[in-house]
């Protein structure tokens, strides 16, 4: 046990973060003035998809504006169809009416060479398309098709995401891997098969592209499964094999909790490892709940990684014996709603409020220390505890309130916290 304790004594201080820093090609994904810069450095980005009937313009376009004021930089659209692809020059005219800049992706499957040629305004009105390797045709069919649209991307100096998905490889490819594995002195087992189909696909079509004429940096790479260790093992492979900007996303991810839970531990994996450009949380909606929620846990994801800070952070206690009140709860909740609503607003009025920490704490035990550590933070008061709630401001205690209305007041001093710290003087 001595050893232990000397050993432990003696370690090398912990690193401050284990993620080694991106080194992959910056591209640029872009509508009008507003660009958003992907790979090379720039931070990662977030993505969703609308699941609207696109054809359906205003109703899309209205998703498009709730999905980007929750925190979406990229949104992605079905285009599946004429009436689809006719209806995106409208649904973008619908968003610049709404001064929502957020670059829109097309997602091509089967169909995407015609649409995209037939729909000239279409193309030109996307920022980028999505094209699955695995869904433009077999054969010289298929890499005619596939040129045909990388042609068009290439001529309006559109970015491609090569999204490669485990449910729709390339069959002629994987039939050529199996071939080739077979014939190993020591075959690999499937799964190591199917991981080498997923980034050869995206590889090879990724160089194709830039055969073609597409700019390597407009090229975006993503392999999908829906497997959490498999997510990962892809991506750690695929990205030693190119430094293509990455696309994260555990695919199928399921409902609520399962969800969420998944590509959390997918994702927080891989982006600490200094993997992944863009990410998106593919949820399945619960009935009632908004497609934003997606959006939401990427936003959490990044902001709990310490990569990015979207909205203020609220620290709260879980709770125990010593907080058979729920007040410390319903306030939590108060202040966190209130945050997150007024964050669009704030970005403009007040900058770096994102990064502002918010403590509300339920007893004694933790509630003074966690408190101070915050910008601003509240104590309130356990079960047997003085009905009081100390304020503490940038490490100092600053007043108690007490009354019914301590939620308000408090609510009112974060209000003017944000105004004297990030307010822009007069």
């Amino acid at each position: 046990m001595d050893d232990v304790v000397r050993s432990a004594r003696s370690c090398e201080p912990i690193p401050l973060s284990l993620a080694r820093p991106r080194r992959t090609r910056q591209g640029v994904v872009a509508w009008g003035g507003h660009r958003v810069t992907v790979g090379g450095g720039a931070p990662v980005r977030v993505q969703s998809m609308t699941n609207t009937d696109t054809a359906d313009a205003v109703g899309t376009a209205i998703q498009v504006k709730e999905l980007a004021l929750a925190g979406s930089e990229l949104v992605r659209i079905t285009v599946n169809n004429d009436e689809a692809a006719k209806a995106v020059p409208y649904i973008r005219e619908q968003l610049d009416r709404m001064g929502v800049d957020v670059p829109l992706i097309g997602d091509f499957h089967y169909n995407g060479h015609r649409l995209l040629t037939d729909h000239p305004a279409c193309a030109e009105a996307l920022s980028k398309y999505r094209i699955n390797p695995g869904n433009v045709g077999r054969g010289d069919k298929g890499d005619r098709q596939f040129a045909q649209m990388i042609e068009i991307a290439a001529r309006h100096n559109k970015a491609v995401r090569i999204g490669v998905n485990w449910g729709s490889l390339d069959q002629d490819l994987l039939a050529r891997l199996m071939d080739e594995n077979a014939g190993r002195t020591e075959p690999w087992d499937a799964r190591q098969v199917m991981y080498e189909a997923l980034i050869t696909s995206a590889v090879e079509s990724a160089k194709r592209a830039e055969h073609i004429g597409l700019d390597g940096n407009n090229i975006f790479l993503s392999c999908k499964v829906s497997a959490v260790q498999d997510l990962i093992a892809v991506y750690q492979a695929l990205a030693q094999r190119c430094d293509y900007a990455l696309h994260l996303g555990l695919t199928e991810a399921g409902m609520g909790t399962k969800g969420a839970v998944a590509s959390t531990a997918a994702l927080s994996v891989l982006l600490q490892q200094g993997i992944g450009d863009t990410i998106r949380v593919s949820l399945t909606p619960q009935p009632g709940e908004a497609r934003t929620q997606e959006v939401v846990i990427a936003l959490e994801i990044l902001q709990a990684l310490g990569m990015r800070a979207f909205v203020p952070s609220v620290t709260a206690c879980p709770g125990c014996g010593r907080t058979t009140s729920t007040t410390f709860q319903e306030l939590a909740k108060q202040i966190d709603d209130y945050l997150r609503a007024s964050m669009p607003v704030w970005r403009a009025r007040y900058p770096g409020v994102e990064s502002l920490k918010v403590a509300v704490m339920g007893c004694i035990v933790n509630g003074p220390g966690e408190s101070k550590h915050a910008d601003i933070g509240i104590s309130l008061p356990g079960t047997g505890e003085a009905p009081a709630a100390p304020i503490f401001i940038d490490g100092k205690k600053a007043m108690t309130l007490r009354g019914a209305g301590i939620a308000q007041e408090f609510q009112t001093i974060v209000e003017n916290y944000i105004e004297k710290r990030f307010g822009t003087p007069a």
